[in-house]
């Protein structure tokens, strides 16, 4: 039975995206169901799409919330580096995909329709970049720009690579050790290629 009037509108929305983020926690995108999440809040599937607009409404907004955690503890780890803030960075990385190695990944296999993601979301989840940018620039001795841009994209694709092989068990299975070393070698690497060229 649906306890429709216990929540306001506000209240229903983070009652709902918390039961949310456990689900997808719990058991990944694959294993999320909007039903297990009606189930944990005591209202009914209806409720979520009332509030949420969708399924893929709730899963964007989960999503957005684990960029917005991620972005906190990227700049909670640069926030105690000293000289070598890369290495913070990739250190950071890695330490947010191990500590939600079924989250994480949701992220990158969720395919929202453009419409679904709201300005606000956008603005969150483009934070996480912004930072990634910003370090890469400080690094480099200069502003950012297009190419310090697309540079920085790059450097979250080589170390996301890395990751997901990492999480995955992949690395390991290879016979390498070191995956966390082997990624911020090849950040720096293409870092210094960046500062001769």
């Amino acid at each position: 039975m649906g306890r429709r009037s216990d929540h306001s509108r506000d209240e229903l929305r983070a009652l709902i995206l918390q039961a949310g983020e456990a689900v997808i926690a719990e058991r990944g995108l694959s294993g999320f169901s909007a039903r297990e999440v009606a189930k944990r809040v005591g209202y009914t599937i209806g409720t979520i799409h009332n509030v949420f607009g969708n399924v893929d409404g709730l899963i964007t907004a989960i999503n957005t919330r684990t960029f917005e955690l991620w972005a906190e503890a990227l700049e909670a780890r640069l926030e105690q580096a000293r000289e070598d803030r890369i290495a913070a960075l990739v250190a950071a990385y890695f330490a947010f995909a191990r500590a939600n190695p079924l989250r994480w990944p949701a992220i990158y296999e969720h395919r929202p329709a453009p419409e679904t993601i709201s300005p606000e979301q956008a603005e969150v989840r483009q934070r996480l970049m912004r930072v990634v940018v910003r370090e890469v620039a400080v690094t480099l001795g200069r502003g950012p720009d297009e190419a310090i841009g697309t540079l920085a994209r790059s450097l979250v694709a080589t170390v996301h690579g890395h990751c997901t092989f990492d999480v995955s068990g992949a690395w390991a299975a290879m016979g390498e050790r070191d995956v966390e070393a082997a990624a911020l070698a090849r950040v720096r690497e293409s870092i210094a290629a960046a500062r001769t060229g």
